[in-house]
């Protein structure tokens, strides 16, 4: 599981991803769970396709929730488990997909027997553009409305590189570990991801090349 990345500026967003300026009100560089953090997303208000900024908390906050804080994770979503598991059936079936932009992001690799973070950034030096959904909850009580987000990871047992990462489970072989990463998309493909039918946005659910990676202990 992901759970903690830096955030780039406003403008490198917005000149990296070809947004216009906005008013989007500040984040913290360094996001955890249930911070504030940036997304895009399909523009809502459009009639053509375009991408718009928004920022909401980084744990998404399902249609169902009774208050904003949950009792249980979902800064990050199982990708295999998008069109079943109740917190994200909903806004994938929707299309509520947007893409997190991020410097960097952190895992933890455990291969000297104790949890060592790593920095994960790009070898090109551009900022990653990472899977994510999206959901807008509305507090029935005070009337409140919350944006929210989640990153989706995928299996990566096989990854020559992310494969390292997380605490093994003793009671998994290696095969079957269950490692997993987040899912970069790639800015060829962001209009794709935001806009495309379900089945057409789940292709592009996949692990990045390992040699995309670069990562320092």
């Amino acid at each position: 599981m992901c759970t903690r990345y830096i955030a780039p500026e406003t403008g490198d967003i917005e000149r990296h991803w070809h947004l216009g300026a906005g008013q989007a009100p500040a984040w913290p560089r360094e996001i955890f769970p249930r911070y504030q953090g940036p997304f895009i997303r399909a523009a809502r208000h459009n009639a053509q396709p375009a991408r718009e900024l928004a920022v909401g908390q980084w744990s998404l906050v399902p249609w169902f929730a009774k208050a904003a804080k949950l009792p249980y994770p979902t800064c990050n979503a199982r990708s295999e488990e998008l069109s079943a598991k109740a917190s994200y059936k909903q806004p994938w079936a929707r299309g509520q997909r947007c893409v997190v932009p991020a410097e960097s992001f952190f895992e933890p690799c455990w291969e000297t027997g104790r949890h060592v973070p790593w920095r994960f950034q790009r070898a090109d030096g551009t900022p990653w553009g990472l899977a994510g959904l999206w959901n807008t909850w509305v507090d029935k009580e005070t009337g409140e409305v919350v944006e929210s987000y989640t990153l989706l990871t995928i299996n990566a047992d096989a990854h020559p590189l992310m494969n390292r990462m997380h605490r093994p489970d003793p009671k998994r072989p290696p095969e079957m570990q269950d490692k997993r990463s987040v899912v970069p998309i790639e800015a060829e493909d962001v209009d794709l991801w935001l806009h495309a039918p379900v089945d057409v946005a789940a292709s592009l659910v996949r692990l990045a090349p390992a040699d995309r990676f670069l990562a320092t202990a």
